[in-house]
């Protein structure tokens, strides 16, 4: 993964930002009465994916659930005659799963004198002996859980985890092989519910770079299952079905909309133009690749897909499976130049769907630790991906891609949106959060900032996708806010700055 480089003095402030504490969070309010208005906080379920249970670092690790929105939000709704609220631990906090291969979480470490994340070291303990019987539990969120999941009976049978039909981590708490989250959740008989679910429905297709197929061996709660966006009929289908469902007997709730998954770290760490290159190494690339590229792609009303390179940074060479394949144009042309047969068929083979990045293109996090690095083992000359061979398409989320993911996310928030309203529930809007938190100028709280940068905004932890403690922080008082709002309760906010953030070493 990417070296993330702070200077000293970068790292003193963040490390001081971490022990500030926010003045409007601290005044006494033990005189206070905390009251739930027209709610019933007495039974509160909490139902979603790793972003309700806490996952963070690339990780479900014990700290992170101690510090997920559901738990601060059942902490404050406690005090207004709020219930016992139960999460499904994991046993350790390195998060790894051995037995499917799940990695330990990430943490900053140093490495040449520059911070990078890196897997944590041990072997984590978490294994997929189911725990329910110190259940039942009320935080349900399954980390990996699309929307259509929450209803699907067998989610938890251990038997499907290899064939990709169940859930490692619902299967630690399924009351059955054969249950499903939606059928646990209300067999508690919930008072009051928060739903937040649906980032995965389009998160798992645009961390792949739009590829639609699993790039991993490994389980990854990112890409669980199917990684094709979910259809915004069904998802209105699924949730409607939810909702009825949860509040059949009466039960109030919150449901929360879909950030913009395009505008999280994990897609705007690693710029388009990652390519730093001095001038003789362009001039000599310009001589050896670019040119003759360029110069037959024009010939055929493709030139813009390639432009000489220059010193300084330059754009990555990304392969798009959505552009006409110009191979047998490639080769042809270079051969009638005087390109040998073989050369040219490797050209056109290699650069047929080539072209360079724009600003519009998204390169995803785990790009940084292959551009410029040859881990496919190619041939000299063509054995720096990004440079002189094609940055694979699932390190790369082109404007096409971004465009499906962003229509599907307006989809499924016009649902949600509309659903509260037919429902009466209240409702968060943590789209419009996330565009705050984009912003320069991010979210202040007693003078510590807060915004979407990776590592030193504070919000987003080392998977650039999931929250840090304080993020979460940030997203409870949301829901809280919310849920004041629409039931007249006077639930207190909780203090982001009393939450960890990115831990360094």
């Amino acid at each position: 993964m990417k070296k993330i480089i702070i200077s000293t003095l970068a790292v003193a402030s963040l490390l001081f930002n971490q022990s500030c504490k926010d003045s409007d969070f601290d005044q006494d309010v033990t005189d206070i009465t905390v009251t739930s208005g027209s709610a019933d906080f007495s039974k509160y379920i909490a139902l979603g994916n790793s972003l309700t249970s806490g996952y963070r670092d690339g990780a479900l690790y014990v700290d992170g659930q101690n510090e997920s929105y559901p738990s601060m939000l059942a902490s404050q709704m406690q005090r207004a005659g709020g219930g016992e609220f139960r999460q499904p631990m994991m046993a350790d906090n390195l998060g790894g799963i051995p037995s499917i291969g799940v990695s330990n979480k990430l943490v900053l470490g140093i490495s040449n004198g520059s911070l990078s994340p890196t897997y944590a070291d041990g072997t984590g303990t978490t294994t997929l002996a189911s725990i329910y019987a110190s259940g039942p539990y009320q935080n349900m969120g399954v980390p990996g859980a699309k929307s259509f999941h929450l209803g699907a009976a067998g989610y938890g049978n251990a038997a499907g985890v290899a064939l990709g039909k169940a859930n490692p981590y619902y299967v630690r708490f399924a009351s059955s092989a054969t249950s499903s989250v939606l059928q646990d959740a209300v067999s508690q008989s919930p008072t009051f519910f928060s739903l937040w679910i649906g980032n995965n429905d389009v998160l798992s297709y645009a961390t792949n770079g739009g590829t639609g197929k699993d790039q991993t061996g490994n389980f990854d709660p990112s890409t669980y299952g199917s990684n094709d966006i979910t259809d915004p009929n069904v998802f209105k289908s699924v949730i409607n079905t939810y909702l009825a469902t949860l509040t059949a007997n009466g039960a109030k709730g919150v449901i929360a909309n879909i950030p913009s998954v395009t505008d999280i770290p994990y897609f705007t760490t690693v710029p388009y133009n990652a390519v730093p290159l001095d001038a003789a190494t362009a001039a000599a690339l310009n001589q050896s690749l670019y040119g003759p590229l360029k110069q037959v792609l024009t010939a055929f009303g493709q030139g813009s897909r390639i432009n000489l390179v220059s010193a300084g940074n330059n754009p990555i060479l990304i392969f798009d499976k959505d552009i006409t394949d110009m191979k047998a144009q490639i080769t042809g042309g270079l051969m009638a130049a005087g390109v040998d047969a073989s050369t040219a068929g490797a050209l056109g083979t290699y650069f047929g769907q080539a072209r360079q990045a724009t600003s519009k293109d998204l390169i995803v996090l785990t790009a940084s630790s292959v551009i410029g690095k040859n881990p496919a083992g190619n041939p000299s000359p063509f054995d720096k991906l990004g440079v002189t061979f094609p940055l694979d398409d699932k390190y790369v989320l082109t404007e096409t891609e971004g465009a499906k993911v962003a229509t599907a996310t307006s989809a499924y928030n016009a649902t949600l949106s509309a659903l509260a309203d037919t429902y009466g529930l209240a409702f968060v809007d943590a789209n419009a959060k996330m565009v705050e938190l984009k912003k320069t100028s991010g979210i202040q709280y007693d003078g510590v900032k807060y915004t979407a940068s990776f590592v030193t905004g504070g919000t987003f932890s080392l998977d650039g996708v999931h929250l840090t403690g304080r993020g979460y922080a940030i997203i409870a008082n949301e829901f809280i806010k919310a849920i004041n709002k629409t039931y007249k309760s006077n639930l207190p906010e909780v203090n982001p700055n009393a939450y960890s953030g990115v831990s360094f070493p």
